[in-house]
């Protein structure tokens, strides 16, 4: 006969007589104890999913009431996440304490080693554990910060936090969107681009513009160094670089409160921001008084002409450590240049590459005698008033013997070299003979003379039949084609009908007054 099964009592009409676990306290699992027991019958059964559903529809069954039914899902949804969540907690935990006890290197020597990474590998390394991401969170990790790409990806509360978490450990920090280098087989790009500047596309298809267009626009505003002035300025004390790209949101006002917090930066890049080349260098001079390296290149080229001869007098003075100036796409005056570079006793490379108005009478008697300039890169590549005469006095200032240090030398020109008097007539062939006499005397000096198509690098027929040696023509063929200095040239067009802006300057005709600069108090 078969064992008698009793039957499941079936519930109460009445609402009070069905069971409720607050009605019987001593059915409820208390303490840790009895959890532990109740969790640990719970993972020992079998098939659990089975188990647990079976077990769910008969506590439905035995509610008469849907809010009470309701009530018990919503329960066991909350306890069924809480315990994937302790499970997925303590998964965490055993995988931290086994890096730990495996990872070969302590905490000390894990964070010096973080902190050789750059940005983005350093947050790839903190996503990994717990015990990384310990370490990555150390200040001394956030010394260097690099947040350019090509693409925005970084906004201003991703700039706060890491520069917060730098504190006064922070000693670089870069930001914007920097563009891809340019090909090897054409001439550099500017490294500045935006909706009022934008680079020419008109061999592109739509679809290959898209991806160009969005990265005009960068996800950074005006107040994105902000983090730099708080607490009294305590992440800007010691920061040594600072590079800024194509942030079009910054206005001048952003850029010069962020440099007041930097007393002792060494090293400023300030590239395609559409911010007053004066406000800046004035703040500069008035706050980074041991700055050695200033590029600042324009967000539009050769609009800008606010540099006054003042505030050219108050850089050279407030900043006498100057050793790299690059001020690529302004409107520069000679005789502001000459200040400049006459000034900085210690400059040893200056690019004003795409300079508006520079014909190159700056350059006259600005090395010689006891008076030697200690300059050894020169580039005034694409500068649209650069006159054939200047350069050619300056080539026969270095075969008289001056600029002796001078080791690279780029002239090259997209539109040709201006012509004395009439700077809309251009020259293709200049100074030839002064070039191989040049190369001949200083075979060590880098020498850039590229022109268009239509014009001539250089007449190598004329090389040949001069008396240079066969070696030594090979050497300057080398040196025409060498562009490990390659500086960025801009593809903008210039209006015609304007002149260099040097003509109403009665001081720039030579020879030149040196009473003049010399009285200026450079110290």
């Amino acid at each position: 006969m078969d064992p008698v099964v009793p039957k499941r009592p079936c519930p109460s009409a009445d609402p009070s007589s069905t069971f409720d676990a607050s009605s019987s306290p001593s059915r409820v699992p208390s303490g840790p104890m009895a959890m532990d027991r109740v969790l640990e019958a719970l993972l020992a059964l079998p098939d659990p999913s089975v188990a647990l559903e079976l077990s769910l529809e008969s506590l439905l069954d035995s509610r008469l009431l849907e809010s009470d039914k309701d009530r018990l899902i919503e329960g066991a949804m909350e306890a069924g996440s809480a315990l994937l969540e302790a499970a997925r907690r303590s998964a965490r935990r055993r995988a931290s304490k086994h890096n730990f006890s495996s990872w070969p290197l302590a905490s000390d020597l894990t964070i010096k080693v973080f902190s050789k990474l750059d940005t983005q590998s350093l947050c790839h390394a903190a996503a990994t554990c717990s015990m990384f991401n310990k370490c990555a969170t150390d200040p001394m990790c956030y010394a260097n910060i690099d947040l350019t790409a090509e693409v925005p990806k970084v906004n201003n509360t991703v700039v706060s936090t890491m520069i917060q978490r730098a504190g006064k450990n922070l000693q670089s920090l870069k930001l914007g969107i920097r563009p891809s280098p340019a090909s090897a087989t054409e001439l550099c790009r500017p490294l500045s681009y935006s909706t009022r500047n934008p680079m020419d596309t008109s061999g592109l298809s739509w679809s290959q513009k898209r991806p160009r267009q969005g990265r005009e626009t960068s996800l950074l505003t005006r107040s994105c160094l902000l983090a730099l002035s708080v607490d009294g300025g305590a992440a800007g004390t010691l920061l040594r670089s600072l590079h800024l790209y194509n942030i079009d949101k910054m206005d001048n006002s952003a850029l010069c409160t962020a440099l007041s917090a930097c007393p002792y930066l060494l090293d400023l890049e300030v590239v395609g921001l559409h911010v007053e080349l004066k406000r800046t260098l004035d703040a500069v001079s008035s706050n980074c008084h041991c700055i050695e390296r200033l590029l600042f290149e324009s967000s539009d080229t050769g609009r800008d002409d606010s540099l006054n001869s003042a505030t050219c007098i108050d850089l050279v003075n407030g900043c006498p450590n100057i050793v790299s100036l690059a001020l690529r796409g302004f409107k520069l005056h000679d005789h502001k240049v000459r200040i400049l570079v006459k000034g900085s006793r210690h400059l040893k490379f200056v690019d004003f590459s795409t300079s508006y108005s520079i014909t190159g009478t700056f350059l006259r008697n600005l090395s010689g005698g006891t008076n030697a300039h200690p300059l050894e890169v020169l580039i005034l590549r694409d500068c649209l008033h650069l006159k054939e005469v200047e350069v050619s006095h300056l080539f026969s200032a270095m075969l008289a013997g001056d600029f002796k240090l001078l080791r690279y030398l780029d002239i090259s020109n997209k539109d040709g070299l201006s012509a004395e008097n009439d700077w809309n007539y251009r020259c293709y062939n200049p100074c030839t003979q002064l070039i191989s006499q040049v190369l001949k005397q200083r075979p060590e000096l880098c020498l850039l003379v590229k022109f268009p198509p239509e014009g001539s690098l250089i007449d190598i027929d004329l090389i040949a039949d001069s008396e240079i040696s066969s070696g030594t023509s090979s050497l300057m063929l080398y040196n025409l084609a060498f562009d490990s200095y390659l500086t960025n040239s801009s593809e903008n067009s210039y209006s015609s009908d304007q002149g260099s802006g040097n003509e109403d300057v009665p001081d720039l005709n030579f020879p030149y007054d040196e009473d003049i600069f010399d009285e200026l108090e450079f110290l």
